[in-house]
């Protein structure tokens, strides 16, 4: 009877153990991490589960670098040009899209031109050579950025006095930004939940060219044969459901809802 006991005991023991070493690790866009977002949302995971999410939050360049040398069995990011690529080339097994959000262009609060197109307004930052703060980072954020130049045949010199490139995330760029009372390119989501505005509003916001769409990606298991391909796969399935569904358009800041689910 005692050596019964102490089986089960072992048994159970072993068990939980193997239950608390369940790990994934998601490379995902800073803004998902920094608004926290996946925070709120893997502690129901993780409860629910009992597997350890990882987020590692870097700007989506970085983020498919790190997936394409299997160090994550998940890759979530905003840039869909090279999530498509990213797939096509074998790194991935599946997407999905999963929500979105806006970008926004903040500028000073003494700017009360009109912001009749994003075209328009870039025209006017370029033209005046107006200090415009760019990540330069190669995030999700920055490739949207150099798109929108691209739409008025600019190609902003880093050396110039007016466009100053800075390699650093959302939040030290919003900052900077609002310590110079210059321009910069934000995701809405960064911008509610920044607090540091005083000197800065939105110049252009709710016009096609600036819509955010986040997708999830389950990383080929091919790259990395220690990849724990079965949980994330079970956390992928999880997030599309109504359950993530539920929980992603509840998360506010400030009052305000900053991801809208939209899984296909």
């Amino acid at each position: 009877m005692i050596k019964l006991l102490i089986y089960i005991i072992f048994l159970i023991f072993n068990n939980n153990a193997f239950a608390e070493n369940r790990n994934i690790s998601i490379a995902s866009t800073t803004s998902t991490h920094d608004t926290g977002l996946l925070k709120y949302v893997n502690k129901f995971f993780t409860k629910e589960f009992n597997i350890n999410v990882k987020v590692i939050s870097l700007g989506t360049g970085q983020a498919i670098r790190l997936a394409k040398d299997g160090n994550v069995e998940i890759l979530m990011v905003h840039h869909l040009p090279s999530e498509l690529d990213f797939m096509n080339n074998g790194y991935g097994i599946l997407r999905h899209n999963l929500m979105y959000n806006d970008f926004v262009l903040v500028g000073p609060k003494d700017d009360n031109n009109e912001c009749k197109s994003i075209a328009s307004k870039l025209n006017e930052i370029a033209d005046n050579k107006f200090i415009f703060i760019s990540r330069g980072d190669d995030s999700g954020t920055h490739k949207k950025e150099k798109e929108l130049w691209d739409l008025i045949n600019v190609i902003p010199d880093p050396k110039s006095s007016w466009y100053l490139s800075i390699g650093q995330s959302m939040g030290q760029t919003l900052l900077m930004t609002n310590n110079k009372k210059a321009y910069s390119l934000s995701d809405r989501s960064t911008w509610i939940s920044f607090n540091n505005k005083k000197n800065l509003k939105i110049v252009c916001q709710n016009l096609p060219p600036l819509f955010n769409q986040y997708g999830v990606i389950l990383v080929n298991n091919s790259l990395n044969e220690n990849l724990n391909i079965k949980d994330a796969e079970k956390y992928i399935n999880w997030i599309i459901s109504n359950k993530g569904k539920r929980l992603i358009n509840n998360y506010k800041v400030n009052d305000q809802q900053l991801f809208f689910f939209n899984y296909n």
